[in-house]
């Protein structure tokens, strides 16, 4: 059974709203998330609140590192109440979005955690030396803590915009064939195709 989208869910989404120009969606975090809500589906909304709740198992020093590593251009961590209340807000944003529905638990793919991935997720964050140190030990802590679902897409998305970032064509094959275990959609693990080396 798919997932309920192609593309990228959860809170691994929500670090892509903060693009250069974010403030033009919004006039402040909280209202970018309020917004992209209203105008998506209620699994959506499930997922950032499944994935929020789950991230809310890590302490606020290694939920600053994973905010800031996952969305580039995210506002001052501490102008929205800090790491652990911003992981709060996106809980209860999502939980608002969702009291005007009628939702029914995700299930199939869309249930899965990744724990049978756990060790192939674990060896892509420390293969990931272009990454700090400090990102991948808090991605580290995500995967055991937390789960190898959630831990895989977060750095997919910090990728995306780290200094030096590129992906042999073999590591490439091995982040698909994670995502084809996790049964993500096609564009998944398609946004970081263009880091491929090319020979």
């Amino acid at each position: 059974m798919p997932r309920y989208t192609d593309f990228d869910f959860g809170v691994s989404r929500v670090m892509g709203y903060f693009h250069q120009d974010w403030y033009h969606d919004g006039d402040n975090a909280a209202d970018v998330v309020t917004r992209q809500l209203a105008a998506s589906c209620d699994e959506e909304a499930l997922a950032l609140r499944r994935d929020a709740r789950t991230l809310g198992l890590l302490p606020s020093p290694t939920l600053k590192v994973l905010w800031y590593a996952g969305a580039e251009y995210l506002p001052n961590i501490e102008w929205l109440g800090g790491a652990a209340e911003w992981t709060r807000t996106l809980v209860g944003l999502s939980g608002a979005r969702l009291s005007a529905s009628e939702v029914r638990p995700f299930t199939g793919a869309d249930a899965e955690d990744g724990a049978a991935c756990l060790d192939a997720v674990l060896d892509e964050i420390d293969a990931a030396r272009f990454l700090d140190p400090e990102v991948r030990a808090a991605l580290t802590d995500c995967a055991r803590r937390c789960t190898p679902d959630l831990a895989f897409r977060v750095p997919l998305r910090t990728m995306t915009h780290a200094p030096d970032a590129s992906l042999s064509p073999e590591r490439y094959r091995r982040l698909e064939a994670v995502g084809s275990a996790l049964r993500y959609g096609e564009f998944v693990v398609d946004n970081v195709k263009y880091l491929v080396e090319r020979p």
